[in-house]
């Protein structure tokens, strides 16, 4: 079995990163392909919106990254079956000021991930936080891939220059095998007609890289985070349900 490692990132913030990443992983378990998420976001939305309480988490990713705690004691079991979660809370603010000093230090996730004590895990999803710093290049450093969630608004293509460098600066020269998988388009509201005008312009920027599903503006996703459930609890005949299940065969497809 050949283990992949998802980087979902986007610097900007509140483009349906988060959602994204929760239910990508949850959607990709079975029962024999457990699958990680690790939350690298000091935020740590994506552990709250599993129903976890990250502020009494007692190994998270932060203690990973400061090498106390190995990475498979951090994996906590959440309520979805073979789903777990490297939560994370507001220590984690302190890795991107520690990691400056730290020899190679834009390998200590992958590192951390090299243990073999994870084999067992057929994905890893690192939900990235909204930034471009030492965690962000941690995560392009250890995985296999790249997700991009991108919001249909207006500014959808400003700042990715800057993230496609970096992915390009980080293949030249710590990840040379890192791929992007794809973009994939969230927030739509088909009502509006600037979306269609997003949806157009990323798709003559970016070509087949841009995920055929689209993720619409839905009510039942905003809410799901709150109950700490992912959508497929929440509402799995919502329109926003129905769009990842169909945005995870189209990931499975790309990801082999």
């Amino acid at each position: 079995m050949t283990q992949r490692i998802t980087a979902v990132v986007n610097q900007k913030g509140g483009v349906g990163k988060t959602t994204t990443a929760i239910n990508l992983a949850a959607q990709l378990t079975d029962v024999q392909s457990p699958v990680l998420l690790i939350d690298l976001d000091p935020q740590g939305n994506a552990t709250s919106g599993l129903g976890l309480a990250k502020e009494q988490a007692p190994n998270t990713s932060y203690e990973v990254l400061s090498g106390t705690v190995p990475i498979a004691q951090a994996a906590q079991e959440t309520h979805v079956a073979q789903l777990f979660v490297v939560p994370a809370n507001a220590d984690l603010a302190g890795a991107e000021v520690e990691l400056v000093g730290r020899p190679r230090r834009e390998f200590v996730l992958a590192d951390a991930l090299a243990t073999g004590e994870l084999e067992r895990f057929s994905h890893i999803i690192i939900d990235c936080p909204p930034s471009l710093g030492l965690l962000t290049i941690n995560a392009l450093t250890a995985a296999s891939d790249v997700l991009i969630p991108v919001q249909a608004e207006y500014y959808a293509l400003e700042g990715l220059s800057q993230l496609l460098n970096t992915i390009q600066a980080v293949r030249g020269s710590t990840n040379p095998r890192l791929e992007l998988l794809g973009i994939v388009l969230t927030m739509f509201d088909k009502r509006n007609s600037l979306s269609e005008q997003v949806q157009a312009e990323v798709r003559n920027y970016f070509g087949d890289k841009l995920f055929e599903t689209i993720i619409p503006r839905n009510v039942r996703l905003a809410e799901a985070p709150s109950y700490g459930r992912t959508i497929y609890e929440h509402d799995r005949w919502s329109k926003g349900a129905r769009a990842y299940k169909a945005f995870v065969k189209e990931f499975r497809q790309r990801s082999g």
